[in-house]
């Protein structure tokens, strides 16, 4: 049984020793340790993967640990078993690319995920969740019913279990009632030229003006728009010898690559959030 413990906590003496003690103490192994101290603000933060020969009780791990470690340092902590899969629902509007790369991956068994649902506001993209054999469901949005759109969505998300939302250009604004459910859970991706070349044509903007890079961000979604914290972000170079299509073409690959490298983080356990930042685990 493989065990994942993620810790922060005000920065002081003793913490790994007294963790990695516990851990030994439980029978457990540890196979991999990070941690990284924020000098600034005095906070800690650690990852560390165990071993078991056998399973465990986890409930009665967290309890222990809770009562012995957690309180005395002060710590925001939780701790994953490796053999569970989250459930990821995806949440999408009429662009396919970021969608057709989740499933590939997932099909392929890449990402140890169950999807199990697609939620879009358009009806277009149907036939690729009945190509991966997946529910799909159709909820409008406009501004007379956005607020009865929500309720059904986390009906929805209640109904199935989701652990987690991925935004694969789903080309709505999320309120506070989906984000306050699911507090860095929602994974967003959209192109990096905010707030610079905002709008409905970005790359038509940044091709006018002449940029040399375009790029793709993907981060955890906030009430401040386009502005939660970052988990993912990648750049290419473009010249005067690219055309708007070739400014969208690239800037399309890099949101499938970046939106699955911060999913990937956060089915791994790697990411942890403080202060509108992200602390990264390698």
């Amino acid at each position: 049984m493989k065990l994942t413990i993620l810790i922060h906590c005000p920065d002081q003496s003793g913490i790994i020793r007294s963790v990695t003690t516990f851990v030994h103490q439980q029978q457990g192994n540890v196979v991999y340790l990070d941690q990284h101290v924020d000098k600034q603000a005095g906070v800690f933060f650690m990852r560390l993967k165990s071993e078991f020969e056998q399973e465990i009780d986890l409930t009665q791990f967290k309890e222990d640990f809770g009562q012995e470690l957690a309180t005395r340092f002060q710590m925001e902590w939780d701790a994953y078993t490796d053999g569970y899969k989250p459930k990821m629902a995806i949440f999408v509007s009429k662009y396919n690319h970021c969608l057709y790369d989740l499933l590939s991956r997932y099909n392929s068994g890449e990402l140890a995920v169950e999807v199990p649902f697609i939620l879009s506001n358009h009806k277009d993209l149907e036939y690729v969740a009945h190509q991966f054999d997946i529910p799909y469901f159709h909820v409008p949005v406009t501004k007379e019913n956005k607020a009865e759109a929500e309720d059904k969505q986390l009906e929805l998300l209640a109904e199935y279990g989701a652990d987690f939302i991925v935004l694969a250009r789903y080309m709505q604004i999320v309120s506070p009632k989906l984000i306050d459910v699911f507090p860095q859970k929602i994974i967003n991706i959209h192109h990096s030229f905010l707030p610079a070349f905002a709008g409905a044509k970005p790359y038509h903007a940044a091709f006018e003006r002449g940029v040399k890079i375009i790029g793709a961000t993907s981060h955890y979604v906030t009430e401040d728009l386009d502005e939660g914290p970052i988990i993912e972000q990648d750049v290419t170079a473009v010249s005067h010898t690219h055309s708007v299509k070739d400014f969208i073409a690239k800037g399309r690959d890099l949101e499938r690559i970046v939106l699955s490298r911060a999913v990937q983080l956060h089915v791994a356990r790697k990411t942890m959030v403080y202060n509108n930042k992200t602390v990264i685990f390698s």
